[in-house]
């Protein structure tokens, strides 16, 4: 995938229906066509709509890696592959979701989820990146702003390029490594554990021999998405979509969950050579 303007990056639609529609007339408002954006996976998961989430991302033509949860889908398996330990509410609260999830979606619907690559090359203001999910040692890695820098380094390594675009763990960030990179910008489908309602996506724009990296908020109709989840039953994380608060922290390092209800700010920051 090569980029001459700005690249819209998301991850987690979550079958959240309302925030992909926000977010793809954002992008039109912005004048980013579907060929300048890019998902990192997990177009279905929590929310209630994953078969219209799943036609309207298909129809969109955005450029999508494979999320556990589209690896686990496809393969027809009996949870979403996050590798939550076993018992935990993580582990226990992804049951509903999933099998509501694995109901509704057709045999249509797991043949483009199994094609999905596993990473996406990314040529942008002259840097090297690569679009992956969660890890480019492990699809369900959880990897967050306060992981340890060797990790992300080697993480980064194994990928292959300057830079990597990651999803999987909800949280938006950006790390500068010296000369390297390591950026999520977020999920769309679910508050990031901040007490507000909003998603998360970003704009990576090239500027001179390096990028500009916006992290940004997305508004939505979170009131409907939370109705259609509680017309299908899934109530655990119907009330995350109004307080922002996440129904569980199983996976979340201590510094991540001490800033548990603490508003996240939009901010830019530059890669430069």
């Amino acid at each position: 995938m090569r980029c001459d303007g700005p690249l819209l990056c998301f991850g987690g639609p979550y079958s959240n229906l309302q925030a992909l529609q926000a977010l793809l007339a954002e992008a039109a408002r912005r004048g980013i066509p579907p060929g300048r954006m890019l998902c990192t996976g997990d177009v279905v998961a929590y929310c209630a709509d994953a078969v219209a989430t799943l036609d309207l991302m298909m129809a969109s033509g955005i450029a999508t890696v494979m999320g556990n949860c589209e690896e686990s889908l496809a393969a027809g398996g009996a949870d979403c592959g996050c590798g939550f330990a076993a018992g935990t509410a993580c582990d226990r609260l992804s049951r509903d979701w999933f099998a509501h999830a694995s109901r509704q979606v057709t045999p249509r619907h797991r043949a483009w989820m199994a094609a999905l690559p596993r990473r996406i090359p990314v040529e942008i203001g002259g840097r090297r990146l690569v679009a992956l999910h969660g890890g480019a040692t492990a699809i369900n890695r959880f990897l967050f702003a306060s992981a340890p820098e060797a990790a992300l380094a080697a993480e980064i390594a194994a990928g292959g390029a300057e830079g990597v675009i990651a999803g999987h763990c909800g949280l938006p960030f950006s790390r500068l490594l010296g000369r390297r990179l390591w950026h999520n910008a977020g999920a769309i489908g679910m508050p990031a554990n901040d007490g507000t309602p909003r998603g998360w996506f970003s704009v990576l724009t090239p500027q001179g021999a390096g990028l500009r990296i916006e992290h940004l908020a997305l508004a939505y109709d979170h009131r409907s998405a939370a109705r259609a989840m509680r017309q299908a039953g899934l109530a655990a994380y119907e009330a995350a979509l109004a307080s922002g608060l996440w129904p569980s922290c199983d996976v979340l390092p201590p510094e991540e969950r001490a800033r548990r209800g603490q508003p996240i700010e939009a901010c830019d920051l530059r890669w430069a050579a």
